[in-house]
């Protein structure tokens, strides 16, 4: 009886190479799997399954995980406001490790002797679904075909053209990744320290002309209206606003950052509502949070982007950070408001109950009801008073 091996599946020039050599030449029974993250239609998900059956897979299985995408990691870049760099919001690395999470899980399901994935060595998606399969099923053996045959792109063309494959074999000009919490753009000005993608290569094109208003609502957090529409899950409402500020080309820029390989790359995206619904998020929190709130949220939630950026999802401290996360979160509701405009967007202002800004504590640089001008005084004198002692210390041992 042949081995079982899972493959992530994409439909692109890897993944169909990586069925037809696992199958014929190695001998497997190749069971396909695509994850949906946010990045594909109906009909782009029944073409990808065609295409697998026709190069010959056992069973091709697609889960969508749009919602479990957001519920096991978006949710939490959010509540961190984490930007990679303070630039990229993740869009690509997240997405990869709740593909992972899914793969290793249908592993299980058909207790499969291997699992197969298409990366290659040169980049952070080798190491994040390794690391994962290594963890969750362990023993399981992880084959990588593009990567251990240090294939080039032609070697793959021929061999699939010699095999009877016949599907698009020309390169784009622009590597693409889409998904819900933003999309990649690499090209030839992403290869080299200089360099900005031109208006033509983003997906997403400018259509709209002129100034748009918006009102985000976030309860505990999350976002679950914009304007008068609500939904019934974050993600739909992430999906809706991006059809809004998408249109204006918000939230384009290019990331230059340290892979886990240890070497630097530089990558395009665009991230239109989760730029939006970042910097509204945070700027609803600056108005309802302590201060120490807010210093110790940006410092975990650094480390939990940079820690999750690497792959490493599976580390405990991560549910621990997330917990912190999700208390942080009690008093984050809200309405946010966001001005809209051709490659720009401004946060207009807030408005909540939990607003810390209230008047009736006083109004900042104008008037206090809370305290006198005596006790400033006092208070100045007392908050300052160590390093006051600190300083007549040091001055005397100066005169000596």
């Amino acid at each position: 009886m042949a081995k079982k091996v899972v493959l992530g599946f994409s439909g692109g020039l890897d993944t169909t190479f990586c069925v037809k050599y696992l199958g014929e030449d190695q001998g497997y029974e190749v069971h396909s799997i695509i994850v949906n993250t946010g990045g594909f239609s109906d009909e782009e998900l029944k073409k990808i399954e065609e295409h697998a059956y026709k190069l010959g897979v056992k069973t091709h299985t697609t889960v969508n995980a749009i919602e479990g995408y957001y519920d096991r990691i978006i949710k939490y870049l959010i509540y961190g406001n984490v930007l990679k760099n303070n630039t990229y919001p993740l869009s690509v690395s997240a997405e990869r490790l709740s593909q992972a999470l899914h793969i290793a899980e249908h592993v299980k399901k058909l207790n499969a002797d291997a699992v197969a994935h298409g990366s290659t060595g040169a980049g952070n998606d080798q190491v994040r679904f390794d690391m994962v399969f290594h963890i969750l099923i362990p023993g399981v053996e992880i084959i990588t075909p593009i990567r251990d045959l240090k294939l080039s792109r032609e070697a793959e063309i021929e061999y699939l053209k010699g095999k009877g494959v016949n599907m698009n074999f020309a390169k784009a000009v622009y590597s693409i990744n889409k998904g819900l919490w933003g999309t990649s753009v690499g090209g030839k000005e992403t290869l080299s320290s200089k360099g900005m993608l031109p208006e033509e290569a983003w997906p997403t094109q400018v259509t709209k002309t002129g100034s748009e208003e918006v009102t985000l609502r976030f309860e505990k957090g999350e976002l679950k209206k914009v304007n008068d529409k609500e939904f019934a899950h974050p993600s739909e409402a992430i999906q809706y606003l991006q059809t809004i500020a998408g249109a204006y080309g918000v939230g384009r820029d290019i990331h230059v950052g340290d892979t886990i390989i240890g070497i630097k790359g530089r990558v395009g995206f665009e991230a239109a509502a989760p730029m939006v619904i970042l910097k509204a998020h945070h700027a609803l929190e600056k108005h309802v949070l302590t201060k120490w709130q807010l210093n110790w949220k940006d410092q975990l939630a650094q480390f939990y982007g940079n820690w999750l950026h690497e792959g490493q999802i599976m580390d405990p401290v991560m549910r621990d950070i997330e917990a912190y996360l999700e208390s942080s979160q009690a008093h984050v509701t809200g309405d946010v408001f966001v001005h809209l405009q051709p490659y720009r967007f401004q946060i207009i202002g807030i408005e909540s109950t939990y607003d810390l800004m209230s008047s009736k504590f006083g109004k900042y640089g104008e008037m206090n009801t809370g305290f006198t001008g005596e006790d400033v005084r006092g208070f100045s004198k007392i908050f300052g008073n160590q390093t006051s002692i600190w300083n007549s210390v040091t001055e005397e041992n100066k005169k000596k």
